[in-house]
């Protein structure tokens, strides 16, 4: 899988995510993003310290914002593979196992087709 698709990286990052990226990496210096697609924080990129979590033999690495791998699952990238996912910043309490919980702020997935207009991927747990 190439990261970039006609020269556009599949994973970008707002400014906003660059500054809670740093935020956190003050605690926990190796950290990793995992994109799962999940149910319940399917739009919010889960940010584990390296060494406490397991990328599957499946998951596809998409590339690295502020120095941090993004992986997100085989199947999930089967969706989205025509698909840039910017990761950015917003009020709220991040996953319960996620670096960004206890903050005040929390990691969003947007998305724009590749070559197309950015779109805000529908946050489930404000649906509810």
């Amino acid at each position: 899988m190439e990261p970039t698709v006609s020269g556009e990286p599949r994973v970008l990052a707002t400014d906003a995510a660059l500054v809670l990226i740093s935020e956190i990496r003050r605690d926990h210096p190796d950290i990793l993003f995992h994109q799962s697609g999940g149910c319940c924080d399917g739009s919010s990129p889960m940010c584990y310290p390296s060494n406490e979590f397991r990328v599957g033999e499946t998951d596809v690495k998409l590339g690295e914002i502020g120095g941090v791998p993004v992986y997100i699952s085989a199947r999930q990238f089967e969706v989205w593979k025509h698909t840039q996912l910017i990761i950015d910043v917003v009020p709220g309490r991040g996953g319960m196992f996620s670096l960004d919980n206890g903050r005040e702020k929390r990691f969003l997935t947007r998305s724009r087709l590749l070559g197309g207009e950015t779109c805000a991927i529908p946050d489930t747990k404000r649906a509810r």
